[in-house]
């Protein structure tokens, strides 16, 4: 006998939201959907397994009176005007949930093997200004005060800044997805990056959905958060006016490593068009959002002309995000992977692994692999086979 299940439409609908669907992928996803909400007929015990598998909804909450209050397990810096975004995709929970994972196996890792703690980690304070926090990363990061990124593409200067961020300890992942699901792709709209912070093993992730310009941006922001000591969830768009003090803080001095005001004010001519800047994005290799911003902070815009401007380019940028997430995130998984996982974490997990130290289920769980075909070739992409 069919066995069938009655379950709350309020909950249907979370575990939809929850998911990032609207009402037309549901229904596309799930036929039923409709006739289960309006209560016309109740799901089966196996379809109602394979809905919450669909949704990535824990089976058991689907039997709730209302919607759990599932919490950010991290600081949420997020702020919509000045309030904070409420309830989390499924999604950049199970990011994160991912990421905390990786990080722990890490740090166990390093104890293992007798590693210390890192002096970056924790050794700036909000009390120090900006502008002498980022002297000091730019110091860090081998960066000049002139042109910080050397007029790199946007390309190089990413894979510059996470090879020397990296070279401090620190883990850095930039993936646009779920560990290797591509159907699960972030919304850079709910957030940029997060930052988890360990004396150890410090991690920094950023949403590579977003543009290459807001990504250059987040990877120092989530860094200034780590010389901090103090992890958070950001939605780093570069704007200083109605973000709580940590955000505003590493927002400032993240812009000040990227574009120095000393060399903004040399390099501007009193146009602020939308070519000029770009032009002026493209030589600090940064976002044109952070640019605007800078050129207010500096008082080179004024209020209304600044509030103008970042609306219309805040707009251009929003609809180059709906295409980008239109497109395939997926690739060669050997040539995404090493980015996605971070080349330090991946060839520390692939090392422990081969010498029988870490058990091939959990690496293949962590590294987001099915086999030990993607598993060696993964090892020979990195050379550690």
């Amino acid at each position: 006998m069919t066995v069938r299940v009655e379950v709350s439409p309020t909950m249907l609908r979370w575990a939809v939201s929850r998911a990032g669907w609207d009402h037309d992928t549901a229904v596309g996803r799930i036929p039923q959907f409709d006739d289960w909400v309006e209560q016309r007929v109740l799901p089966t015990l196996k379809q109602l397994e394979e809905f919450a598998k669909k949704t990535y909804t824990p089976f058991g909450h689907l039997f709730l009176a209302e919607p759990p209050n599932e919490r950010i397990p991290i600081p949420d810096m997020r702020t919509l005007g000045d309030t904070e975004v409420e309830r989390p995709s499924a999604n950049l929970l199970d990011i994160i949930y991912l990421c905390q994972d990786r990080q722990e196996w890490y740090r166990s890792y390093l104890v293992d093997n007798g590693a210390a703690g890192l002096g970056v980690v924790g050794s700036a304070t909000m009390n120090e200004e900006p502008y002498e926090v980022a002297e000091r990363i730019r110091k860090l990061l081998q960066l000049d005060e002139e042109s910080p990124l050397g007029n790199l593409s946007l390309q190089d200067s990413r894979r510059t800044l996470i090879d020397r961020i990296e070279e401090l300890g620190v883990l850095v992942m930039v993936s646009g997805i779920v560990g290797s699901n591509t159907r699960r792709v972030l919304d850079p709209q709910e957030f940029r990056g997060f930052a988890l912070v360990d004396a150890m093993a410090p991690l920094i992730f950023v949403n590579a959905a977003d543009t290459l310009g807001a990504q250059v941006f987040t990877l120092v922001h989530e860094l200034s958060h780590v010389l901090l000591g103090e992890s958070a969830l950001s939605d780093t768009s570069g704007v200083m006016l109605t973000e709580k003090r940590e955000e505003k803080w590493c927002n400032r001095v993240a812009a000040e490593v990227l574009v120095p005001a000393s060399s903004l004010a040399a390099r501007y001519q009193g146009d602020a068009s939308p070519e000029r800047l770009e032009r002026l994005a493209r030589f600090y290799s940064t976002s044109t959002l952070v640019v605007l911003n800078r050129l207010y902070d500096a008082g080179l815009l004024g209020w209304d002309e600044f509030r103008g401007k970042y609306r219309q380019e805040r707009e251009r940028i929003m609809v180059l995000l709906e295409g980008k997430s239109s497109k395939s995130t997926g690739g060669n998984y050997y040539n995404t992977a090493p980015m996605r996982l971070g080349r330090q974490f991946a060839r520390a997990i692939l090392s422990s692994t081969l010498e029988g130290a870490t058990s091939y289920r959990e690496a293949y769980e962590l590294l987001g692999v099915r086999g030990n075909k993607a598993f060696q070739g993964l090892a020979e992409k990195l050379g550690v086979a």
